[in-house]
């Protein structure tokens, strides 16, 4: 643990940040790059490869994208001594989320800030603290001499926050471990499980008028309405008795509607309304049994309006599809990091909880490999203008997972 660089760990942190890997971006696949070249410097065999895009795409049970890409870059970079021990992946997305109003920044969002302990900046806690973290561990285990047993497995990617194509195209490559923990922002607690999330697309149709007579047409928004309220219904059924990872959230399962576009001028009744979304997934729930939830829900409204009973709307499924994911119940991985977590602080033992939004987690945990997210950082600033880390929880955060590695493999 004392070889873990503090110092060193906070430039990486800015030097990270200051790549604005936005999902989908050039910068995504330089960061790739730039990254590999890290992984090779400590001396970990790297493979770097260009994702076929249309194999994965075509294959079923691909979950989805929602940013335009042209090119997607794995990087998984293995230590070269271990033996007969068990491997340990160490993972974390490359990837974020775009800025937003850039007024709302205190300056330029890919241009770190440092006040005090705290680091400031777009991507600063969503998660290059936690890359930040997991090669600070790396460094130190290597400049401790130190010789494992077993093997640890970096596992960066591209994608998680449209769905995770990054975590799923390094799993087909075939990239794979005993056990993997995510760094992401988890706030001193270890998120044992994730729900689901999966994107909708509702088209209510209408009927067009000129809005002078507006009487012989039927407003798209109009016919809407029903449905809305028909979600809110749903919404409060599925969050009734959640599991007791989420019972702390008052929505463990949010059904939210985040865009409406309707009609095409102003004195013309919109003849069409599309409504998008994010629909939560239940901790164990099949995605295809979520999907028929809200499909029936939708369904059953239209039978009972007048206009969308001989009008339905139809529902389709566009972008990210995360399904539900949770590290198998007694697992020892759990232990294992938050005994790691109270020796190398100091302090307690870190609680258990899930978080309502997907991740990567689901997908190592769908290739039978168990896993969790423990990381610097606190999800509440994630994706907004506040987002900041401090250097303090990415420093305990590596000193962390080097007692986790060395556990977990071993040693010589």
């Amino acid at each position: 643990m004392a070889a873990v660089d503090a110092a060193a760990a906070a430039r990486t942190l800015m030097e990270l940040i200051s790549v604005p890997s936005v999902t989908g971006s050039a910068a995504e696949s330089e960061l790739q790059h730039q990254l590999a070249g890290r992984l090779e410097w400590l001396g970990l065999d790297v493979d770097l490869w260009s994702m076929d895009l249309p194999a994965l795409r075509a294959d079923p049970e691909f979950p989805g994208t929602e940013a335009p890409r042209e090119e997607a870059w794995g990087l998984v970079g293995t230590t070269s001594d271990g033996g007969d021990g068990p491997t340990l992946i160490l993972q974390g997305h490359v990837d974020v989320v775009p800025p937003g109003d850039l007024a709302a920044w205190d300056g330029d969002p890919f241009v770190p800030r440092v006040e005090g302990d705290l680091v400031h900046g777009r991507g600063a806690c969503d998660m290059k603290a936690g890359l930040a973290a997991h090669l600070a561990a790396l460094a130190a285990i290597r400049a401790a001499g130190i010789r494992l047993r077993g093997r640890v497995a970096a596992h960066f990617v591209v994608g998680e926050e449209d769905g995770g194509l990054g975590a799923f195209g390094t799993l087909r490559r075939g990239h794979t471990g005993d056990v993997c923990v995510i760094a992401e922002p988890t706030a001193s607690t270890l998120i044992t499980a994730n729900a689901g999330a999966l994107t909708f697309r509702i088209a209510v149709p209408g009927k067009a008028a000129h809005g002078s007579s507006r009487e012989k047409g039927v407003s798209a928004v109009d016919a809407y309405l029903p449905l809305h309220r028909a979600l809110a219904a749903l919404e409060e059924e599925r969050n009734r008795d959640p599991d007791p990872l989420l019972a702390e959230y008052p929505l463990p399962y949010g059904l939210s509607v985040g865009t409406l576009r309707a009609g095409d001028w102003a004195s013309s009744v919109p003849d069409l309304l599309v409504a998008e979304g994010r629909f939560g997934v239940r901790l164990g729930e099949d995605p295809a049994d979520a999907r028929a939830a809200l499909e029936r829900c939708v369904a059953e409204a239209c039978a009972a309006d007048p206009w969308l009973r001989d009008h339905p709307a139809t529902v389709t499924w566009p972008g990210g599809q995360f399904a539900s994911g949770m590290l198998p119940e007694g697992h020892p991985l759990a232990d294992t990091v938050g005994a790691a977590h109270a020796d190398a602080t100091g302090g307690g033992v870190p609680r258990r909880r899930g978080a309502t939004y997907g991740s990567d987690l689901r997908h190592y945990t769908d290739a039978g490999i168990p896993a969790l997210q423990y990381g610097p950082g606190d999800i509440a600033v994630a994706h907004s203008a506040r987002e900041h880390v401090s250097v303090r929880e990415v420093v305990e955060t590596a000193r962390t997972l080097v007692l986790t590695v060395l556990r977990t493999v071993g040693t010589k």
